[in-house]
């Protein structure tokens, strides 16, 4: 039996849940697999009904603790008690378990698991989304060296003892292979992808259409989270006073109430929030001119932010506000997708929306084709996908 251990997991409709969902969905045709994850938490705010979906392989909803609101403790007993659970369910089904693939929270819950897997030697496939501690030290400079006096040797220690790791991105592969002493044929890189065929069938069937509001359109669709930085939108579109332009912003979060407060302020500015659902994301960033990708300092160097995907897939060009050294720059810059400018930087993304909203449309249309043909052929679920199927086997192979 291979065992899917995952953080989120459908009804969630965020990434991470629907990459274990494929993962699972395309083992299922070969093998017995068994998926566990928490209760369904995520988005905050978002509820969610008790119905049972009917799927080929086995899901158990464990009872651990969930924490959706981005608070540094309560994501900690979060992590905890999912590590908890997990090894717990693991300690009476272990003689079953042939190989395990795990999505799961950083760093206790990923502490317990590689714990019992190594105590059963169980191989161990563990995809890490994010570097801890370092993306916890970043944002507590006063208290930076400490978290990672306290928390980077367990860290070292998890992947250490875990059979294979994917990562999703070249520079967070490079980081960790460094950081941690990593011999380089252990980690993999594979990036995150989205439901390519949603996006692809959409465009096939709205072939080099644009916005068809009347306004020129700046969108952002994602999470509303304080990395994100979307109130640095809000201000930035707002002072650059363009004419006959308005602000989508789709998702929710917990700065999303922030953000609106923020919007208020600027009663003349036509900026708008709306809830979307996964399958309206391609309809919803259709609307758009030019898609918004805004993180704060430090959160995109080593990753690969996965609506850079959805958007690429909508064919779309995109103004990145994000680390200039980063791979999602270059991925932009070096393709023709549209800019890549300095985070935080609210004059610069001024001026960066001011220049893309002059352009014409036969420009435009040409950045999101690139964009879309980038995604295509590097992004795509069936490529990707291919690739984790391929790192599980593997690790199940060898241990026999």
């Amino acid at each position: 039996m291979i065992l899917i251990v995952s953080a989120l997991f459908p009804p969630e409709p965020v990434v991470s849940a629907n990459l274990s969902f494929d993962i699972a969905n395309a083992l299922v045709e070969k093998d017995e697999v068994v998926v566990i994850s928490p209760k369904p938490s995520r988005p905050l705010g978002m509820t969610f009904d008790d119905n049972n979906v009917p799927y080929k392989f086995k899901h158990i909803l464990l009872n651990s603790y969930t924490h959706p609101k981005s608070h540094l403790i309560g994501r900690f007993i979060e992590s905890y008690s999912l590590g908890i659970h997990t090894k717990k369910y693991i300690d009476v089904h272990h003689q079953d378990i042939e190989v395990i693939y795990a999505n799961t929270w950083p760093l206790f819950a990923q502490k317990y698991l590689v714990e019992v897997a190594s105590k059963y030697k169980i191989p161990l496939v563990l995809h890490v989304q994010d570097i801890y501690p370092e993306s916890i030290s970043e944002k507590t400079p006063f208290f930076g060296s400490l978290i990672n006096k306290l928390l980077l040797p367990m860290d070292k220690n998890i992947l250490k003892h875990s059979s294979a790791i994917i990562t999703i991105s070249y520079k967070m592969r490079d980081y960790l292979i460094n950081s941690r002493h990593l011999e380089e044929d252990k980690i993999s890189v594979v990036r995150n992808w989205q439901d390519d065929d949603i996006f692809i069938n959409f465009k096939n069937k709205n072939k080099n259409q644009l916005n068809k509001d009347k306004k020129f359109t700046f969108m952002y669709l994602g999470s509303i989270s304080p990395s994100a930085g979307v109130d640095l939108l809000v201000h930035a579109f707002s002072k650059a006073d363009l004419e006959d332009a308005q602000l989508i912003i789709a998702g929710g979060g917990s700065d999303k109430e922030k953000c609106m407060k923020i919007a208020k302020t600027y009663k003349d500015k036509d900026i708008q929030f709306y809830e979307v659902s996964g399958v309206e994301v391609p309809a919803m960033q259709a609307r758009a001119d030019v898609l918004m990708l805004p993180l704060k300092k430090g959160v995109a160097k080593t990753a690969l932010p996965s609506k850079l995907t959805a958007y690429m897939l909508s064919g779309k060009p995109v103004i990145a506000s994000i680390d200039v050294d980063s791979e999602p720059a270059d991925i932009i810059r070096d393709n023709g997708c549209g800019f890549a400018i300095e985070p935080e930087n609210e004059k610069e993304l001024i001026n960066c929306m001011e220049e893309i909203f002059r352009k014409n449309r036969d420009e435009l249309l040409k950045m999101g084709e690139q964009s879309f043909n980038y995604a295509k052929e590097n992004l795509s679920r069936k490529y990707n996908l291919s690739k984790i199927i391929k790192i599980i086997k593997n690790a199940k192979r060898e241990a026999n």
